[in-house]
């Protein structure tokens, strides 16, 4: 019991430190982000650099990375459980973009530096638009080489939860004729969607071959959520959570 009390303090001290680093940090690589895209990258990962050493040292949180880290222009179509996952899987390719909810472009200091790196922002709703919306931004940036992240699901999935697939990863694959790297990951067991807790441990983000070239949009989907959810489930009983029978595959 006194194991878990101090673990929860140092977890709240965490949580306290990394939003108050990135208001810190946010002020001071303004200008330079304002001016330069690559120095909103510069900014952005030495933010993620600062949170995984504050998670290991105080919440004895790491991660690991498995498979071959994706390069080039292609759709890297994750399992999304928490904020660590954006991180992760930011700072591991080499050029990362995302395809984000609308609504976090007006977030203090996050949406400045998104929208300064050339994220695609879409605001959830009617699907034909929401589609719409993110083909548009997306487009925006197709001549810039970069590893496109996107959450297929749309929003962060708790372990043991299921949350079906949504078509837009498959679709902006066929429309700018990209790869899809599939990803899957346990970090939910360690860093859940609510709550302040950081659990200690090793949170593992591995990384899959292409999905076939040739499916149609239905079948992509399918493929991507059969690869990321049975390796993501996997993933999870590694690190101990028991995964419900329904949702193991």
């Amino acid at each position: 019991m006194m194991a878990y009390v101090f673990q929860y303090i140092r977890s709240v001290i965490f949580v306290i430190l990394m939003y108050a680093w990135m208001l810190v940090l946010g002020i001071i690589g303004a200008i330079p982000a304002a001016l330069s895209r690559d120095w909103a990258y510069k900014f952005m990962r030495f933010y993620c650099v600062s949170v995984f050493w504050l998670a290991r040292v105080l919440c004895g949180l790491t991660y690991e990375i498995r498979g071959k880290v994706p390069t080039g222009s292609v759709i890297v179509a994750s399992k999304h459980q928490s904020f660590l996952d954006v991180m992760v899987n930011f700072y591991t390719v080499e050029r990362g973009n995302f395809v984000m909810k609308k609504e976090l472009k007006w977030a203090p200091i996050l949406g400045f530096y998104a929208m300064r790196i050339g994220v695609a922002p879409v605001k959830r709703g009617a699907r034909s638009k929401s589609m719409k919306e993110m083909v548009s931004g997306v487009e925006k940036e197709a001549d810039t080489p970069s590893q496109l992240i996107i959450y297929p699901q749309g929003t962060r999935v708790p372990p043991g939860k299921y949350l079906p697939y949504k078509v837009g990863a498959a679709v902006l694959c066929q429309r700018f004729d990209r790869p899809c790297i599939p990803v899957a990951t346990n970090v939910g067991v360690f860093w859940n969607k609510r709550g302040l807790y950081r659990k200690p441990g090793v949170a593992v983000f591995e990384y899959f071959e292409p999905l076939q070239k040739g499916l149609s949009v239905e079948e992509m989907t399918t493929e991507m959520e059969r690869v990321i959810e049975t390796n993501s489930n996997r993933l999870m009983a590694e690190a101990g959570f028991d995964v419900p029978p329904q949702d193991a595959s």
